[in-house]
């Protein structure tokens, strides 16, 4: 369904203000109109559609992906200027989003032998060397039993 530039002009006005009366009338719709029947306008599967449709290219404007993000982490890391904590902040989050601490391993295959050990562990992040180690040692304590 096309549309009529009355009914663009209410479906920007209307994602402007928050207020479909509001909305009809700065659209040119006549005061009588916009009082009681405004709503029906919002209702059109049309114009329901164009404000979605609207709403999503402002929302990728305003909302930075992760690439920009990224790119935003590594001026600060790169960047003599700034403090160190910024800095050291900036290479942190860069690692955790390339997955350089792992915060939780699971395993989902079969035990093929009975483990009665408990082993208590602070809670800590670990890194990838770090879990290797523990795993190594897990399993001498399993071959042991």
């Amino acid at each position: 369904m096309t549309l009529n530039e009355r009914q663009k002009a209410f479906a920007d006005y209307y994602i402007q203000l928050g207020s479909a009366e509001a909305a009809a009338r700065k659209a040119g719709y006549s005061e009588r109109y916009a009082r009681g029947n405004a709503h029906k306008l919002v209702a059109n599967s049309g114009i329901k559609a164009y404000i979605e449709e609207r709403n999503k290219q402002i929302e990728s404007r305003r909302i930075a992906d992760m690439t920009e993000v990224k790119e935003f982490w590594t001026y600060v890391l790169r960047d003599n200027n700034a403090e160190s904590k910024d800095r050291l902040k900036a290479s942190e989050y860069i690692a955790k989003t390339n997955a350089a601490f792992v915060e939780k391993v699971q395993h989902s295959g079969e035990m093929t032998q009975n483990v009665n050990a408990t082993v208590e562990v602070d809670y800590k992040k670990y890194t990838l060397e770090e879990l290797k180690q523990l795993e190594a040692l897990a399993a001498k304590l399993t071959q042991s039993e």
